[in-house]
């Protein structure tokens, strides 16, 4: 004997699981709502998604970036940067005055008119007296700056400086400075008269600033718990 499920046809079965299953339509209006609200926490889940995963410095996610150093490269360090500054004096005298470098070694080089000022926040009380071992000692310290005086500019009256990268064409930026406490640093080099390019707490990223050396050089000043605050959302 037929059932009733029997005498229905594939055609109707198929109307009336329709009819109980389908899903209520939502107003697109509604998904682009929910959407936006999605947008702000986007950088939560991205972040949690890519601990889960592949760092962001993972040669996954940086195309060109070789996953190990080459055997050869074994060895190397940054040493240093190099700046090429009008006057001399002037120059050691904001370096070690206001930001507390030292003079770790200099070099003349007699007949191409030139003097090499290397500074760095190394103790030099380890450095070695003798002056040519002074000088492979100071090579194997880590990022120090290099200050390259040609002889002649700081009284040259038609010199007109060095291009400090920042300004038309755009290339070299900056060398930065990690400091106790920025705000801190930042009230001391107002008193001594440092000029500014980015105070703390201007523009939208608050903690960090730049200030000028004597050649115009831009300067970064942070410290290392601010740093971090600055940048969480893009690490």
């Amino acid at each position: 004997m037929a059932t009733a499920c029997s005498l229905l046809s594939p055609l109707s079965l198929l109307r009336i699981s329709s009819k109980f299953l389908s899903v209520p339509r939502i107003p697109v209006l509604a998904i682009r709502a929910q959407s936006k609200r999605f947008d702000r926490f986007r950088p939560l889940f991205s972040s949690s998604m890519a601990s889960s995963s592949d760092s962001k410095e993972a040669p996954a996610n940086n195309p060109g970036l070789r996953s190990e150093p080459d055997e050869a490269t074994k060895g190397y360090f940054l040493q240093q940067t190099m700046f090429r500054v009008k006057d001399p004096k002037v120059s050691l005298d904001f370096y070690s005055r206001v930001l507390g470098m030292k003079l770790l070694k200099r070099l003349d080089f007699p007949e191409m008119k030139f003097s090499l000022y290397f500074l760095g926040y190394e103790d030099t009380a380890s450095a070695p007296a003798d002056p040519v071992q002074r000088t492979v000692w100071t090579f194997s310290q880590k990022a120090t700056l290099e200050l390259t005086h040609n002889w002649g500019t700081e009284t040259d009256p038609e010199f007109k400086g060095y291009h400090n990268g920042n300004s038309e064409p755009r290339g070299f930026g900056h060398i930065g400075i990690t400091v106790d406490d920025t705000y801190k640093a930042c009230e001391r080099f107002e008193c001594l008269g440092v000029e500014f390019v980015k105070k703390p707490d201007d523009g939208k990223m608050k903690g960090i600033a730049f200030i000028k050396d004597p050649d115009g050089y831009w300067i970064e000043i942070f410290d290392l718990k601010r740093i971090g605050e600055v940048t969480v959302v893009a690490s």
